[in-house]
């Protein structure tokens, strides 16, 4: 877990020292990007995602307390920029692409897994596909998914068997995927 910034670190950010910021969230950003890749499924979503998250913890730097542990406010505020920019009229639309191109050689079947995850993933609500990107790509574990999340420990463990839950099937059932 990325440790709670020290009250001097905060206070200089606070106080507009751009440095002092940019320390404090530089360790964020590859496990921000990671969860708007995860979530968004596009990388170049991911990075304006991520950078945006940048400029809205920089202007709201001020409602972190100084105990608070800066990953799960930071992964917080990138969530909700997933959610918005998921529910954005741009993402909505179908992108026509090469089937070969995203599922690589299809003599390889780990190709075609990854594509069937991903195409399952779109199937999922963001709250589902946000705990299983947490916890699963981002490796945190349930104490700090349910920080993220702003919900108990034993609330991310339910709500991640019910994601599991209901991914299980659109992955064993490829027909279910494609609709």
């Amino acid at each position: 877990m990325v440790d709670a910034p020290t009250i001097d670190q905060l206070q200089d950010a606070r106080s507009g020292d751009a440095t002092a910021f940019g320390a404090l969230i530089a360790p964020l950003v590859h496990p921000a990007y990671q969860l708007a890749v995860g979530m968004l499924q596009d990388a170049t979503e991911a990075e304006d995602v991520v950078q945006e998250a940048c400029l809205t913890a920089w202007r709201k730097l001020g409602h972190l307390r100084a105990a608070t542990s800066l990953r799960p406010w930071f992964l917080a505020i990138v969530a909700s920029r997933c959610r918005r920019a998921r529910r954005s009229r741009w993402l909505s639309v179908v992108k026509q692409a090469d089937p070969v191109a995203i599922v690589g050689d299809p003599s390889d079947p780990s190709g075609m897994v990854a594509a069937d995850l991903r195409l399952a993933c779109r199937r999922l609500a963001h709250d589902e596909l946000l705990v299983l990107t947490l916890h699963y790509c981002l490796d945190l574990p349930l104490d700090e998914v349910g920080t993220t999340l702003g919900i108990s420990r034993e609330a991310a463990k339910s709500r991640l068997y019910r994601a599991v839950r209901k991914l299980r099937p659109l992955l064993e059932d490829p027909e279910e995927v494609g609709r």
